[in-house]
């Protein structure tokens, strides 16, 4: 693996858990529930919290640059979440809900001139964050920026999260895999366990079906497992994702990365001491610190 690709994968390490506090903190929670979403799942806001960039997105959008959601799962959502509230107050609201987790997570653990720094650093990655064929991170690239440091580092982590995931459908793509194979393949090679995968919303019968095409191509042997074409050909795509998220840590340069680096290992420390995420991300990259379905 080349210099910035290990950059790349590392970087994504650090910043996934800060982009991924807005599903899971219970601050965010509360302003959703203020908003007047349901919130005994979590799914209601998370499609209002990450779609809203998009503007008012349909399901066959959100189904897109999602990938890996069952399209019937999306409809249940979507558009009805946008009248419960627009996307351009969804926005202001997901600044409040990071402001008021990040507030108490940052606390203690950076200066205000290490957090300054380190939301200039990350913006820079992110300014960098090239939006050719990349919808999400696009959407967040036009978003304009916050002025406090913490809301600065959490946006541009969002949109540094986004360019990764986007690139890292380009690359399932490329392998010939569709949604629901993805994330069969991800779980046969036990990145996460299939369960993990429920809220997705793939019947059953799909994702029977989904590992019969992928045992006909060689990726799945007769009990189940995954074969060692498919451990290969996953690493290949992950290694491909590292490639195309590789752009925005190759313009900050190595040293630059490297202190962000620094910077956000107690911000990390602080969030998993938090509690707030599960074991497996069900995000739509798979385990928080390998893989991505």
């Amino acid at each position: 693996m080349s210099e910035y690709l290990a950059v790349a994968r590392r970087m994504w390490h650090l910043l996934e858990p800060l982009h991924a506090i807005l599903y899971f903190a219970p601050e965010a929670r509360q302003v959703a529930a203020g908003l007047g979403h349901e919130v005994a799942s979590r799914w209601p806001s998370y499609f209002a919290w990450r779609t809203a960039p998009l503007g008012a997105a349909g399901p066959e959008l959100v189904a897109a640059t999602y990938y890996t959601f069952s399209p019937r799962m999306i409809t249940r959502y979507l558009p009805r979440i946008w009248t419960v509230a627009e996307p351009a107050k969804v926005l202001d609201a997901r600044l409040l809900a990071m402001d008021r987790a990040l507030t108490a997570l940052v606390d203690g653990r950076l200066t205000t001139a290490q957090l300054t720094e380190a939301a200039g650093l990350a913006r820079q990655a992110a300014e960098n964050a090239g939006p050719a064929a990349r919808p999400l991170a696009a959407a967040n690239r036009d978003l304009p920026w916050p002025d406090a440091p913490h809301l600065v580092l959490w946006q541009a982590a969002t949109v540094l999260r986004e360019h990764r995931g986007d690139g890292h459908l380009a690359a399932l793509l490329t392998c010939e895999l569709d949604p629901c194979e993805a994330l069969v393949s991800f779980a046969a090679i036990g990145a996460a366990p299939a369960a993990d995968f429920v809220g997705r919303g793939w019947s059953a019968q799909e994702w029977s079906d989904a590992r019969h095409r992928l045992a006909a191509r060689g990726w799945i042997a007769p009990d189940g497992t995954a074969t060692d074409r498919a451990h290969t050909e996953r690493e290949a795509i992950e290694r491909t994702t590292d490639r195309l998220a590789a752009g925005p840590w190759r313009a900050l340069g190595h040293s630059r990365a490297e202190r962000l680096a620094q910077l956000l290992t107690p911000l990390l420390c602080a969030v998993f001491e938090a509690g707030y995420l599960p074991r497996h991300s069900t995000l739509g990259i798979g385990k928080v610190k390998v893989g991505h379905p």
